[in-house]
């Protein structure tokens, strides 16, 4: 288990056997899901299960519960009773002043906001800044789309529309505003292992340090995406050595390329990361 998990994984909070799985495949954060995955019926004895939970020395264990203006949102805050429960997921945030107030019904616990779920919420990506609860922001496409009333969230060749691209990039240039940890959205078809692996190298690649998974098949190709390799390790720990070396340099050179500051900063990440 990392300090800033790679792999976050969803669980119907309702399913035994489900959450059983979860519990053993080696997802850094689990995600016990109150909201989509769980019907009506389902979410008094889902949330009972939740606050039975101990404490995981593998996984930190989050809670996704229904949106501020769900009839079930009060009731699922009584779950955070429960010490085991390492932090909140808030579904269709639309601004920092929504986690402000989240922290303030939980306690002041860690939040995961996912952020672009609401033609509302591509307008506030900025107003995360200073939210003193926030850990990390993701984005979602599946809610989006339907607000917008959209009839698919993708183009002609399968990728996925501008507006979606869009809202993908402001969430990860707002959680990197916020200084909090941008996670990559959901890869829905689990069967499509290279889709997945080609995403989340993408995802690394530009920025997120982790991403959602929706079925443990998933979770350890996502570990590994966001798992700098020894190459970059041994990158990353020279760039740093060198501006230690020669701390007033703006510009070096290392192994026939030049390297600035910009660099040293992607460097301290990378090592931040390194297993």
């Amino acid at each position: 288990m990392t300090a800033e998990p790679r792999s976050w994984l969803f669980v119907p909070a309702d399913s035994e056997k489900k959450i059983a799985r979860a519990l053993e495949c080696g997802a850094d954060a689990i995600i016990f899901d109150l909201e989509d995955s769980v019907a009506s019926a389902g979410k008094a004895a889902a949330r009972e299960t939740v606050k039975g939970l101990t404490a995981s020395d593998k996984s930190q264990l989050w809670v996704r519960v229904n949106p501020f203006a769900s009839e079930w949102h009060k009731e699922d805050l009584e779950v955070f009773a429960n010490a085991a429960i390492h932090g909140v997921v808030l579904p269709k945030a639309e601004s920092g002043s929504d986690v402000v107030e989240l922290a303030h019904r939980t306690g002041n616990i860690p939040v995961h906001a996912i952020v672009t779920e609401t033609a509302a919420s591509l307008f506030g990506l900025l107003s995360y800044r200073g939210s003193p609860s926030l850990a990390a922001m993701s984005w979602g496409a599946e809610d989006l789309s339907a607000d917008l009333g959209a009839s698919s969230k993708h183009d002609d060749n399968g990728k996925l529309s501008f507006t979606y691209k869009m809202a993908r990039s402001l969430c990860l240039a707002g959680a990197r505003a916020a200084g909090v940890q941008p996670i990559d959205g959901v890869f829905t078809d689990f069967r499509d292992e290279p889709g997945l692996i080609m995403e989340a190298l993408a995802a690394a690649r530009e920025g997120f340090t982790g991403k959602l998974a929706i079925h443990p098949a998933q979770v350890a190709h996502i570990n590994e995406a966001f798992t700098p390799t020894t190459e970059e390790i041994a990158h990353a720990q020279a760039v740093v050595a060198a501006f230690e070396a020669q701390p007033d340099a703006g510009v070096l050179s290392i192994a026939g390329k030049m390297v600035d500051r910009p660099h040293l900063t992607q460097a301290q990440r990378v090592l931040s990361r390194a297993p």
